[in-house]
């Protein structure tokens, strides 16, 4: 049975992400992309990762997903004002392309690992007390400086929205 839910889910993501590559509208890309997001976290669900689970559910399809598309709406972006991609479709498949020796090598890489024990974990696997203790004693710089850029990135984005809009009030007199 979890073998059926890993495929199903592998599937998902996949069609999320072929999803957000194809669809020429940005909120539908965003769907997709979301879809994708929360497949990922029903991988980290199966693997008995529950913090991983977790932060992925509320962080990355909550959170970002609702800034993107917060974004996305403030902007109003019109069909006309999105850009013409003749070669979208041949760079996708040249992408695709492009990747096959990689995902060989990896999947000759995996078939040569020694069969090992694949059994749930017990013990504090997937908890957050472990994760936690890690990022405040060895990175707790590193998650400083990273707030303090996503905050940066925030206020710039705040910037650039809030000088497109008297343009566009000007074209409309």
């Amino acid at each position: 049975m979890t073998d059926i839910v890993f495929i199903a889910l592998s599937l998902f993501a996949i069609a999320g992400a072929v999803a957000m590559l194809v669809n020429k509208k940005p909120l539908n890309s965003a769907l997709g992309l979301l879809i994708t997001m929360l497949s990922i976290a029903g991988l980290f669900a199966l693997l008995s990762a529950s913090f991983l689970f977790m932060v992925q559910i509320i962080v990355y399809a909550g959170a970002i997903m609702t800034l993107i598309l917060f974004i996305l709406m403030f902007l109003n972006i019109k069909d006309e004002e999105l850009p013409d991609e003749p070669k979208k479709y041949m760079f996708i498949g040249l992408g695709a392309a492009l990747m096959i020796p990689l995902n060989v090598l990896i999947l000759k890489a995996v078939s040569k690992l020694p069969n090992a024990d694949l059994s749930i974990v017990e013990g504090d696997f997937g908890d957050i007390k472990p994760v936690g203790i890690t990022l405040y004693n060895n990175w707790l710089v590193s998650f400083e400086l990273i707030s303090i850029l996503l905050l940066v990135a925030l206020v710039g984005s705040i910037v650039l929205a809030k000088r497109r809009k008297p343009k566009e009030k000007r074209g409309e007199q």
